[in-house]
């Protein structure tokens, strides 16, 4: 029988099938942070161990203060009880101070802890990240941290299949970000419900790794319970020689990793096609990652009302030239150090007219950053660069956007107040964050570009 990448790591990891449809899968990591404390205590009020600490992982990430102290005693409790349930249970964790502490979405790629082919779980919904070196990875709730925490196993319906198809070139500015926001703006947030996701075509293969999990992280904000690439000479060059990457058995591991490919034959529920030529650099005008459009456009005539009011806008209006009062480059999705680069590109020799802040995605990535002086670049331009963290992203950590105020944002979510109460949102890539920096307002980027390389 044909099958797909999806189907193939979803098959190696049923443990036990149900004939609703649900399955019992082997979890291979288990990624917590400082909001699983919930699910900790469950395990102690039952006077349980955690299952298999040799492959469960704590991420201090969300409530990281980037500057200073935590934002609150509150805060400085839940990381400190995160160490806590770490130290009791054996666990490997990323704490602050510790110099692989990052977002748990990068350091897990970043320390050869993501690896394709596995069942990567965590209690948060942008685990899908991972899914780019062709894993099965998802967000889960308490109920079943604490169940994973106890058994490693995880009970799951499986999902329908799609496969969207990237063929082509990407121009000049283009971005897996504009990817990402092209085909949710088509689909819609629901476009892709209930579906695994598998991104194929020339287009994602062109793609770097960075590329790719940004990619497969936004496959949530289109409705799609996780996204996946396919496995090739990109993911084993950016896995081989990574601290947990496998190493007397690298080349056993590469070639099972390489043959994680859909058949030629292998049916989708759903097929989706777009050309790379017809993506623009894109960017979000409304409250919800498909109410977004390609600069060169505007704001729809028959944009929603509710959202126009909150952000403050008018349906016609060009998305090119609509002023915002600061940026940030950060989160999961777009604060890795090829990010760091591409908006660098742009600032570098260039003064911001609004404030930023800029966070990157790790510890280390932080410092590669400084060792090819990119800090300088953004700190000359005006910008503040800060430790690592989720940061800006969703606001726990005493980094928001004032009331009323607009951002150019590299993240991934532009509900109301994901970025503080009553903050405005535009989601983009950091090239394009760091061309509003520039010029105060949403831009086009690709005048920006020209003459000059990340």
């Amino acid at each position: 029988m044909s099958r797909s990448l999806f189907d193939k790591v979803w098959a190696a990891h049923v443990i036990h099938a149900r004939e609703d449809g649900t399955d019992l899968l082997w979890v291979d990591r288990h990624f917590v942070h400082e909001g699983s404390h919930h699910a900790f205590r469950k395990l102690a009020a039952r006077g349980l161990p955690v299952a298999e600490p040799g492959l469960t992982f704590g991420v201090t990430d969300h409530y990281a203060p980037t500057r200073g102290e935590p934002a609150s005693e509150d805060i400085a409790g839940m990381i400190r009880t995160l160490s806590t349930n770490a130290q009791t249970h054996g666990l490997q964790h990323f704490a602050m101070g510790d110099p692989r502490q990052g977002i748990v979405h990068v350091i897990g790629p970043e320390q050869g802890l993501t690896l394709p082919g596995l069942v990567i779980v965590c209690g948060d919904s942008h685990t899908s990240t991972h899914g780019a070196f062709g894993a099965i990875a998802f967000g889960i709730g308490a109920t079943d941290v604490s169940h994973v925490l106890a058994t490693q196993t995880i009970w799951q319906k499986r999902p329908k299949s799609m496969r969207i198809t990237v063929d082509g070139a990407l121009g000049a500015g283009v971005t897996a970000k504009d990817v990402a926001l092209a085909w949710i703006s088509r689909l819609g947030t629901g476009g892709a419900q209930g579906h695994a996701i598998e991104y194929a075509g020339s287009a994602i293969r062109g793609l770097s790794m960075e590329g790719r999990l940004t990619l497969c992280n936004m496959s949530i904000e289109g409705g799609g319970r996780f996204g996946m690439v396919a496995p090739d000479e990109v993911t084993l060059n950016y896995v081989k020689g990574r601290p947990f990457a496998p190493s007397d058995t690298w080349e056993k591991a590469a070639a099972h990793w390489l043959s994680l490919q859909s058949d030629d034959d292998a049916a989708f529920d759903r097929e989706v096609t777009l050309n790379a030529a017809d993506i623009a650099p894109t960017v979000t005008w409304g409250t919800s990652p498909d109410q977004a459009g390609p600069i060169t456009g505007m704001v729809p005539m028959d944009a929603a009302r509710d959202a126009l009011d909150y952000m403050g806008l008018e349906a016609g209006k060009p998305l090119d030239g609509i002023a915002v009062d600061q940026v940030f480059i950060g989160s999961c999705t777009n604060a890795r150090i090829e990010d760091l680069r591409a908006a660098a590109a742009v600032l570098r020799g260039r003064t911001a007219k609004v404030p930023g802040l800029v966070s990157p995605g790790s510890a280390q990535i932080k410092k590669q950053a400084e060792d090819e002086g990119l800090d300088r670049i953004f700190v000359q331009a005006g910008l503040e660069w800060v430790a690592s963290g989720c940061s800006m992203c969703v606001g726990m950590n005493g980094d928001i956007v004032a009331p009323g105020k607009r951002c150019a944002s590299t993240t991934n979510r532009n509900f109301k107040g994901r970025q503080g109460p009553g903050a405005r949102t535009h989601l983009m890539s950091p090239a394009m964050v760091a061309a509003a920096a520039v010029t105060g307002a949403l831009t086009d980027v690709r005048p920006l570009l020209e003459g000059r390389e990340a």
